[in-house]
This record gives structure tokens, sequence and C-alpha cells, in this order.
């Protein structure tokens, strides 16, 4: 791996060769994305799925080998004929880092081609930071993360970010972070995390946690889901015929700021009545507070202590709960109508929580706020990676770039 990477070029472009050339690159694309994300396979069933012949599905195999991104991973036995190979990523050749930046702090993961984690590093806690304070946070992540792999550091496919707003890419492939409810001024990605020709990749926190699902989680094999993300902030992965929906500008999915009552609440975004004002963290816990609630914090522990007091019986914790899962039915159940979801996979803290033993009343909420027809056709599940979800997420956008781009140019081979 060449410890060069970001050299300007467009990292989610093929190369513009002849018909044949870039036929095979593609194809070769194909090959590494099957087996990121099985694991482990056989050229046969590459094939198979891939839908190339058994000699060219193993042509490319070796190729990728060749390259060291793909290893051969012993044998297993077949039906009267030699034991068939088994075939990984090389999960040592790159290495991936993915970031979960909040307003209050960042989390930052490592993981290798086979996307173990390796290493991570938290940085914050402050109770408002800005984008000056949350570069600096991502800055000290990084250098501890580099201090701590730097055997590791010059395989480094790109830094992945999953950002609190709508992230706009340019022509010229620079991206700017819009986040209106933090009250920020439009914000170049470049000024949260530079570190010169690595490349960075951002977009909003909530569509890495739903690629996070679609690729390893619960969402995985399905080609319609919803993926809500829960927390202080509200926001929605729409996944459409198996793709995360981006929308013109990247800013679908904003579904936290979907109005459900007319000069409702005030919003952190300015308007009123957005889903974000009934079902973020401080909005449920402002209410518990305005109702005599006596609790701790505004985190994990709070939103426990509000669950738990609605469940021992306390009757203002309960009339809090109740109208948390009736907002939250109401939300999803109008997109169940509008998307026609086959699974809905609720994460976030604030979504952990409530899954942990609200889950069957909340899928009778999205029912009843639902059309019967379609109200009968979606799961209801939590994310697969709870916390770590968007993180995941993000790692996993410097490893889509390497596999858009041709896995055997400089970027991609050893």
């Amino acid at each position: 791996m060449s410890p060069e990477l970001g050299s300007g070029r467009p990292l989610l472009s093929l190369p513009e060769v002849s018909t044949v050339t870039t036929l095979r690159q593609r194809n070769r694309a194909l090959v590494l994305k099957q087996v990121i994300l099985a694991q482990e396979t056989t050229r046969a069933t590459i094939a198979q799925d891939s839908g190339l012949s058994t000699a060219s599905a193993g042509n490319l195999v070796a190729e990728l080998i060749s390259a060291g991104l793909v290893e051969e991973r012993g044998s297993v036995s077949s039906r009267g004929g030699r034991p068939i190979t088994l075939i990984g990523p090389r999960a040592e050749s790159a290495i991936t880092i993915g970031a979960d930046v909040g307003e209050r702090g960042v989390a930052l993961e490592m993981f290798d081609l086979s996307m173990n984690r390796i290493d991570r590093e938290f940085r914050g806690g402050a109770e408002e930071e800005d984008p000056e304070r949350i570069g600096a946070d991502i800055h000290e992540a990084l250098v501890a993360l580099r201090d701590r792999n730097a055997d590791r550091w010059p395989t480094l496919l790109g830094i992945g970010l999953g950002l609190p707003g709508v992230v706009e890419t340019a022509a010229d492939g620079s991206q700017m972070l819009y986040a209106q409810s933090l009250g920020w001024p439009p914000v170049p990605v470049r000024d949260l995390c530079d570190v010169g020709r690595v490349p960075v990749l951002a977009e909003n926190g909530a569509k890495m946690q739903a690629r996070a699902e679609l690729w390893f989680g619960n969402a995985r094999g399905a080609d319609h889901v919803l993926v809500p993300l829960l927390g202080r902030g509200v926001g929605l992965g729409i996944v459409t015929a198996g793709q995360v929906t981006f929308g013109s500008r990247s800013s679908a999915g904003e579904w936290g700021h979907m109005v459900i009552e007319r000069g409702g609440r005030v919003c952190r975004c300015g308007n009123r009545g957005c889903v974000e004002a009934y079902l973020g963290s401080d909005a449920m816990l402002s209410a518990w507070q305005e109702s005599g609630g006596v609790f701790e914090g505004t985190g994990w522990r709070a939103i426990g202590a509000l669950i738990a007091a609605s469940h021992a019986g306390d009757p203002a914790a309960s009339a809090i709960v109740d109208d948390v899962i009736d907002c939250l039915g109401a939300a999803l159940g109008g997109m169940v109508n509008l998307t026609g979801p086959e699974r809905i996979v609720i994460g976030g803290w604030v979504g952990l929580r409530l899954m942990e033993s609200l889950g069957d009343r909340i899928t009778a909420a999205i029912k009843k706020h639902s059309l019967s027809r379609s109200g009968d056709q979606f799961q209801l599940l939590v994310a697969k990676f709870g916390g770590d979800a968007v993180a995941t997420g993000s790692a996993l956008l410097p490893l889509e770039a390497l596999i858009a781009a041709d896995p055997m140019s400089e970027r991609g081979a050893r």
C-alpha cells in the first residue's frame, strides 16, 4: 500500500479508459466488495453471485491476491472432488478510520480490511462544543491512534466522518457541513479534519448508521429499510432498492425536522413541531423535569431513569414515555406509508434505550399510525452495531472509495 494517498484524483470515479479495461476494473471492484461482505467465500460462490464465469472470477481473485487485498484461507471439503479453497480479505493489508462526530465530542474507531475494530479513541465531553473544538478533538484522537499504530499507519486508506447535519459535496470534491440545529455556520469539512494527502470523506451520521447496518448489520439482505437514529438529535437513513438514499444534495433523510405538529414545540433548527422537538433526548428530559422529575445528567443514565420510572408506575414519567412512543409511532408510521419498508432498524443511544424494553409498544404505535396493509409488512429491529454504528459506517467511506476505484491502482496495490 502506498503511503501517498489522496492524490487529488476523484476517489469515487473509475478511470476513463477503454471499455474493456473499465469493465474489468468494475468486475474486480465487484469481486472485492463481495469478498469483504462475505468475509469468507469461494471462487465458485463469487462467480455465481456476480454472474461472472468461473474462469473470470478465478482470474480476478488471483489479481486481488497479487495486489495483497485478498488471501486464501484454507479449504473445506467438497462432494467427492478436491477440497474447495476459501477466500477472504487480507485484513492486515489496510486500515480505515471512522469517526462519530457529535456536538459534545468525537469517537474514532480504526478497522482493518476485514472491518475488525483494532483500536478506538474518544475526545470531548464538554456540554457544548463549537466546530473549532470538534476539529481539535478529531486531531488529538488521530494523533493518539497514529502513535499507537505507527507500523500500520502507512496503509491507511482514509478517514470517514459521520457528521451532525447535511454534508454537501461540490463538483471539485470539497465538502461542506450545514449543521443548522447546532447553530453552526457552514463549515468546510477540511476545517474539521485535514491530514494532508490522506483522503477525508464525510456524510451525515444517520446515513452512516444505515450504511453499517446495510453492509453488516440488521438491514443486510433487505432492499427497503428505515434506520432511525435517536439521540440528542434525530435522523434517518432510508434504504431504497438496497442503497442508502441521498437525494439531489445529500439532504434526504432529515426526518428529525419533519413537522408533525403545526405550531408545536420549538425545535433547535428554529422551526416548530419537528420530530426532534419531541423525540430528541433534551426534549424528553425537559418535559420530565417540567413535570417534577429528578435525575442526574442528560445522557444514557438519565433516559434510563425516565424509562425505569415509567415502568415503576411514576405518573409523570409514564405520561412522557407514552407520548414519546406515540410520537415515534406517528413519525415512523408516516414513513412506513411513504416508503414501504421491509424492516425498521432503530439505533442511536436513545433508540437503544427505548428498544431495551419498549420494542413491542413501539411496533404497535407504528402500526397504529400507518395503513393497515403497510403496517403488517415491516419487522422492527434494534441496530446491531449499537453505539458503534456511526463510526463503523463512516469507516466504510474510504473502503467504498477503494472498491469504487480500481483496486489494482496504487491506492489498492501493495
